[in-house]
């Protein structure tokens, strides 16, 4: 019987697919680094059917390349780097099994949405915390296992935030819960009966099994359902705006806000970073770049369900004063942008990845850093946008604090036109170049996608030795997402 065959009497006819179309939306063609078309795509419904083809993978050696959101997938984690690979597709698995509103927990499966996630939540009286403006289609799962940055740093307790308890199938073919739901019974409904909400994601015993699952682009094993940390829904929300020409004067405000905590979200965008996220073509972000200041820090505060009309009135004076000791103010508005339209833009999940509206793609490049430092990388960037030509008006800055502002993400977006041969090559020459020089000024990618696993793996060879070591225990076969983070 052939792979497929057995794949098919798994999950059923109609769930295997080898359309040619099909399959060449997977080999993430986005990404400057090398990728294959998958051989098969593969639709589990459950997390026994994703054991069982974790199993017949090891049986005959097949790679398999899990992938939760929908397309286009952008940087490169999902897409095979080897020949005869099988995508496992968790985007039907789109159940949310769980929302506890007292221990405010949800647990969802990997092919739940944020948008599906948060109308969920809002009947609940809860919340989430976003990334920036996620596309509608961003597997939940999926972005938190990545550790992508967070807008609200003030409720982020560590990197994996808001991450606990998981099901996994490693690659060697168990599968297990982690946290505090591998104290049993291995059944979601039975522990919930016992007052168990799957809250911890520490152990079980002395290994915090979800770290080596977290960043690992799917390169140990398959996750089938995740448990979330949430929030109590705001009652009241506003957002603000700190600008000036100067990024030394919005880096000390934001200083100030973190070592008081007082902000919900707060982040720094550059002004064609802002335009874009604002404009809906090229025409309208060129407008905003008009009009925008060179640099910008959205500053949220939130009321929630203990007195949160004073809350916010408090912060808001602490915070306008903090503005005013750096020679900045507090607004409630820049040019003709209003918090309305800001709360809007921020958080409603896109059709289309909104860094691609200006020219028709765009190639990132996004590391941890300290604030003091951000600086030093953005000046170096412009640098070497001048020497090869790229406009360095169009590069956008996103500086963001991640873990109550123990450390900052740092990205920079670089748009292009996908048709122009000449932009294409303009960029992937700008992103290799800019990737080694930013790990000179000592970036650290914390997401090691492609070009980045090779550059920051090399830098260590004890923990690339560690990092070989834990995927052979968990992968010993090498069958999941071979070629990534460099093994």
């Amino acid at each position: 019987m052939s792979i497929k065959e057995e794949l098919i009497n798994m999950v059923g006819d109609g769930r295997v697919i080898d359309d040619p179309k099909e399959l060449a939306g997977y080999g993430g063609k986005r990404n400057f680094d090398f990728h294959v078309d998958p051989c098969f795509i593969v639709k589990p419904q459950n997390a026994e059917q994703v054991k069982q083809v974790v199993d017949l993978a090891n049986k005959t050696k097949t790679p398999l390349v899990p992938v939760s959101s929908g397309g286009p997938h952008i940087k490169g984690g999902s897409a095979p780097s080897v020949p005869e690979a099988v995508m496992v597709d968790l985007t039907g698995m789109k159940q949310i099994l769980n929302i506890n509103r007292q221990q405010r927990m949800a647990v969802v499966e990997p092919g739940v949405t944020y948008t599906q996630l948060e109308k969920a939540l809002e009947a609940e009286g809860l919340e989430i915390n976003f990334p920036l403006k996620p596309r509608a289609n961003k597997s939940v799962v999926t972005s938190v296992l990545e550790t992508e940055p967070r807008m609200n740093p003030m409720h982020q307790w560590n990197y994996m935030d808001p991450l606990r308890c998981v099901e996994v199938t490693w690659g060697d073919g168990n599968r297990m819960y982690t946290g505090e739901a591998a104290g049993g019974p291995m059944d979601l409904e039975k522990q919930w009966e016992s007052e168990k909400w799957q809250v911890s994601g520490l152990g079980p015993w002395m290994f915090d099994f979800y770290r080596a699952l977290t960043g690992a682009q799917g390169s140990m094993g398959i996750v089938t359902w995740a448990a979330l940390k949430c929030q109590t829904k705001k009652q009241i929300h506003r957002m603000y705006f700190v600008k000036d020409d100067s990024l030394q004067k919005v880096i000390e405000f934001v200083y100030k806000a973190m070592r008081f905590r007082f902000p919900d979200e707060l982040f720094i965008l550059n002004r064609m970073q802002l335009a874009s996220l604002l404009g809906k073509n090229e025409a309208e972000i060129d407008s905003w770049k008009a009009i925008l200041p060179k640099w910008t820090a959205l500053v949220g505060v939130s009321g929630r369900e203990l007195q949160p009309e004073k809350r916010v009135a408090v912060r808001t004076k602490d915070l306008a004063d903090f503005a005013q000791s750096c020679g900045l103010e507090l607004l409630e508005g820049i040019s003709k942008l209003g918090e309305d339209m800001i709360k809007q833009e921020i958080k409603t999940p896109s059709d289309c990845y909104w860094k691609d509206t200006y020219k028709g793609a765009s190639q990132d490049i996004f590391f941890q850093t300290t604030l003091d430092r951000t600086e030093c990388f953005i000046k170096r960037m412009y640098e070497l946008a001048n020497e090869l030509g790229y406009p360095v008006n169009d590069i956008g800055v996103y500086i963001q604090p991640q873990h109550i502002g123990s450390s900052y993400h740092c990205e920079f977006t670089l748009p292009y036109d996908p048709n122009s041969t000449r932009e294409r090559e303009l960029v992937k020459n700008l992103y290799e170049k800019a990737s080694v020089e930013m790990l000179k000024l000592d970036a650290y990618y914390s997401r090691p996608y492609e070009l980045w696993a090779r550059l920051q793996l090399n830098k260590d060879a004890q923990s690339y030795a560690a990092l070989k070591k834990i995927k052979n225990i968990f992968d010993p076969n090498g069958i999941m997402n071979p070629g990534k983070i460099s093994l």
